[in-house]
């Protein structure tokens, strides 16, 4: 045990580091806002399902969003010949390894691996970046492999770089991203297109999370009725030998 103790606190501040490399933005999500949740399947679909898979999730899951069997079928049903089957794609891992470095992850948990406001952050956050093989770069995941495949609605953004000196007179730099070149979509309009799609995968992540939450909430108002109920029972019972 007092190994374990030891270790744990010895790991403790490499795990807060890492934590301050970078102020995460809060991602304006909403699980319960299913209009949202509709458009980023839309998005998931059309963008990020070409190279990525969700092999945990089913299309017919999408249900619980408040689509239709039909709706599915029509607008969102690419990859796939049935709503029961998994979201996944017929990119080849060898093919798609030589493409971009490393095969694109799998997509259906990576909102409770990485966080909400590390997505929302992340598909924000894109920059130009000449050095790399794909030209872009991003300030939440240094030197990625993805090409920014939101560019055209997005625009593209430079990474600016400012050194100022601190009250102590240390060297401080801090980074700052311009859009160089709008996209299709203003800035506000773009910020909203990604809190849907984070929306939605964080719905993927936990399709059952509201259902789970809904259930959870009915069970501490049974208890406090049935806690009522035992204590006035117990009083009853034992009025006599008190």
């Amino acid at each position: 045990m007092k190994k374990l103790i030891l270790i744990l606190s010895m790991l403790l501040p490499l795990a807060a580091t890492a934590n301050e490399g970078m102020a995460l933005d809060k991602a304006p999500i909403n699980a319960a806002n299913q209009a949202s949740l509709q458009r980023g399947a839309k998005y998931f679909v059309n963008y990020c399902l070409n190279c990525h898979s969700a092999s945990s999730m089913r299309y017919n899951r999408l249900r619980d969003i408040g689509l239709t069997d039909d709706q599915i079928k029509a607008n969102l049903l690419f990859a796939a010949e049935k709503v029961g089957e998994p979201m996944s794609v017929a990119m080849n891992k060898k093919e798609a390894k030589a493409w971009f470095g490393a095969t694109p992850p799998d997509l259906s948990v990576i909102a409770r691996s990485r966080g909400a406001d590390w997505l929302y952050t992340y598909l924000r956050g894109f920059y130009r970046d000449d050095t790399r093989p794909t030209g872009w770069n991003n300030v939440a995941f240094d030197k990625v492999g993805m090409p920014h495949v939101l560019w055209q609605l997005q625009g593209e953004q430079h990474l600016k770089v400012e050194e100022t000196t601190d009250a102590h007179g240390n060297k401080v730099e801090s980074h700052t991203l311009v859009l160089a070149k709008p996209g299709k979509l203003s800035p506000g309009e773009y910020d909203i297109m990604v809190a849907d799609l984070v929306n939605y995968l964080t719905f993927m992540a936990e399709p059952a999370k509201l259902q789970r939450m809904q259930l959870g909430l009915i069970v501490l108002l049974f208890l406090a009725i049935f806690f009522v109920i035992a204590r006035a029972l117990k009083q009853e019972y034992w009025k006599d030998v008190h």
